[in-house]
């Protein structure tokens, strides 16, 4: 819990705040709140005139002058050039300093855990052995960005794979044919129930890219990670080793 005068979180949001999705950051901004800072926590849009993050920051005042007036943490599940760059960008101009990306982070994998139970695509843990005939016997991991991305996102597929003892690999959302690469690899190695696993929160995509994964893979999808309180407490972490990082500088 952080204590009254610390410097703003805000989460800074790919994409319009009327975008389908866009509400999202809002109700993670609320998980922030509620569950781990105790203080109201913003939210910036990247894109559109709403609530952009350069007006939320221009609005801003440092509390101390030892210290900066907010950190920006991207709501990305790991890196994307695009993003990062616009929000270095913005912050160059203010008083504030820029966190890393949300992800890697075991967090994530427990988050997509979930959302794979809430779709009945695996089971919700291991404890619980009960027979589940849509419980896929493989996953691939899809996620937007780059080939870093990919690289970033597998560190979560390998956690995932432990939570779930079954094969997960890892695909570019971008990428069709390597959603697909990876479904005939895991079939070659026994799976015979596909699911794909969104590594994302919500915004970065549509309900029909998600579909056209999933029919690429061959198999059914979970819902993106989207407003889930292990988000907020990795947005939290990002804060504050950004905030650590500043003031030892």
């Amino acid at each position: 819990m952080l204590p009254p005068g610390s410097p703003a979180l805000i989460l800074a949001a790919p994409g319009p705040a009327n975008a389908p999705g866009g509400a999202v950051a809002t109700e993670l901004a609320r998980l922030v709140e509620i569950e781990q800072t105790g203080q109201p926590a913003l939210v910036g849009h990247l894109e559109g005139a709403e609530r952009h993050l350069g007006a939320v920051l221009a609005g801003l005042r440092a509390e101390r002058p030892d210290e900066p007036a907010a950190v920006v943490v991207p709501l990305t599940t790991g890196p994307d050039p695009e993003v990062e760059a616009a929000v270095r960008k913005i912050v160059a101009g203010a008083p504030a300093v820029a966190a890393e990306p949300l992800g890697p982070h075991p967090l994530i994998a427990e988050a997509l855990h979930e959302r794979l139970a809430e779709a009945g695509l695996a089971r919700a843990d291991r404890v619980r052995m009960m027979t589940m005939v849509t419980a896929a016997s493989g996953v691939v991991v899809v996620t937007p960005g780059d080939q870093e991305a990919v690289r970033q996102a597998e560190v979560t597929s390998v956690l995932l794979a432990a939570r779930l003892a079954a094969p997960v690999f890892t695909a570019s959302l971008n990428d069709e044919g390597a959603i697909a690469a990876a479904a005939a690899q895991l079939r070659a190695s026994g799976a015979t129930r596909l699911a794909l696993a969104p590594h994302l929160i919500g915004p970065e995509t549509t309900a029909e890219r998600l579909a056209a994964a999933a029919a690429a893979a061959g198999g059914q999808h979970a819902a993106p990670i989207g407003a889930h309180p292990a988000l907020a407490e990795v947005a939290a972490l990002r804060y504050v080793e950004a905030l650590a990082t500043a003031l030892a500088d």
